[in-house]
């Protein structure tokens, strides 16, 4: 019957490359080392700032909120601060919600 159709055959394919199991799991190591690198350390770093500036903070200081009020530390409790956004308007918020720290003299020029 080869006369009316042609006859399919297989071709060899390329020889398989021997990786074996420490090839399978180069690129997931890779890859978890370039996330740790790009991602994890940076935000590891900015949580041990923030907590280092949060603890840090005394009365005086000029700082932003999360929320994004601007003022002064009147009284620093343990978990809140008073903050004076301004005369005789105090607000009381959590420490933790502290953005930023200013420069002295922030609140005047605003």
């Amino acid at each position: 019957m080869g006369f009316l159709v042609t006859d399919a055959f297989a071709q060899q394919g390329p020889a398989p490359t021997d990786a074996g199991f420490g090839g399978a799991l180069l690129f997931p190591i890779l890859l978890f080392v370039v996330f740790y690198f790009l991602l994890i350390r940076p935000q590891q770093k900015r949580a041990k700032e923030h907590k280092k500036m949060v603890e840090g903070l005394a009365k005086g200081d000029e700082v932003v909120t999360n929320g994004g009020l601007l003022g002064r530390i009147n009284k620093v409790d343990d978990n809140f601060i008073a903050l004076e956004i301004a005369d005789g308007l105090e607000v009381k918020v959590q420490r933790h919600a502290v953005a930023s720290l200013m420069p002295k003299g922030t609140l005047k020029a605003s």
